[in-house]
């Protein structure tokens, strides 16, 4: 990594920008740099980055690339963040990505997960955990770890980093209700988050086989026994997994997020208690979720089929 990224990461973490941004910045940013050298002859520097480079750089994602504008726009997003920490720390005079436009796109919601596939990540996990009682004797306790997360994700809608820094004392539950407490959300809130029934059955499910003595976090890895905190890496493997398992395309952490909060729209939930479950402070992050995703245009169009 070239020295100016490697000081831009090291911003960043100081941020306590969550993992996944960070790298996601870091490998777009990567992209832009091995462009430009190939495309100028000449090595990367913040000084010598014009805005004309990054004109070109976008009309090559668009045109040559076939890239979709929210990817374009993404890599944009990441250029100009770099520019922008290099103009305030003095290393450039002028930012050369600031009047260069993003490129113009329909707004969809996020990608969730319809009743449908809900359904069917539910059928696939209660498949994998019987299976793996008989196949895998000695793992099954990970497989009930990895079931109890993915629904306990979609039940939530916890960010990853949120669950996995919950620990053993950040949750009360009863027969009939339950409570999360989120003390590491973004932006360093704190919130309290209901669980429901399913919710809690999940977590009741994976304190029965979570190792006595596994330390003070909530979710731990059990591979070699060193009762740290579960890695997100774990976790988005397990639902990579369980994803397939079920049919379903690229199942991450967000999905589930996403899935959550679409079902307290769709169940008419108002939009500020909606943000106060998922943690966020400007209620206009939440409007994403009355926005239409491209399942609900798939739909509509539908009704209106002859047959």
């Amino acid at each position: 990594m070239i020295p100016e990224l490697q000081a831009f990461e090291n911003y960043l973490r100081q941020q306590e920008r969550a993992d996944l941004t960070v790298r996601g910045y870091l490998t777009d940013l990567g992209q832009f740099v091995l462009w430009f050298e190939q495309t100028n002859g000449e090595t990367f520097s913040l000084p010598v980055v014009t805005p004309t480079d990054v004109r070109e750089y976008r009309q090559h994602l668009s045109i040559l690339q076939r890239r979709k504008p929210a990817t374009v726009n993404r890599h944009l997003a990441a250029i100009s963040a770099l520019m922008t920490w290099a103009k305030r720390t003095g290393q450039i005079e002028h930012n050369p990505a600031k009047e260069v436009r993003g490129v113009p796109q329909v707004e969809h919601g996020p990608r969730s997960l319809d009743k449908r596939e809900q359904y069917a990540l539910q059928r696939a996990i209660e498949k994998d955990l019987q299976l793996s009682r008989i196949r895998y004797p000695r793992r099954w306790r990970t497989h009930q770890r990895d079931a109890s997360l993915a629904i306990f994700l979609l039940h939530t809608g916890l960010r990853l980093s949120e669950a996995l820094s919950l620990r053993l004392d950040d949750f009360q539950i009863t027969e009939r209700k339950g409570l999360v407490t989120v003390r590491q959300g973004k932006g360093g809130k704190s919130r309290s988050v209901p669980l429901n029934t399913e919710a809690r059955k999940a977590l009741q499910a994976w304190l029965e086989v979570r190792p006595k003595g596994g330390g003070t976090f909530l979710w731990i890895g059990l591979e070699n026994e060193t009762s740290e905190a579960l890695s997100g890496r774990s976790v988005q493997r397990a639902l990579l997994r369980l994803g397939q398992s079920a049919g379903l395309e690229r199942l991450t952490p967000h999905v589930l997020r996403h899935s959550f909060a679409k079902n307290l729209v769709d169940a008419k939930v108002g939009l500020e208690k909606v943000a106060a479950l998922l943690g966020h402070s400007n209620l206009n992050t939440t409007r994403i979720y009355v926005t239409p995703n491209q399942r609900d245009l798939e739909q509509a169009v539908e009704l209106v089929s002859p047959n």
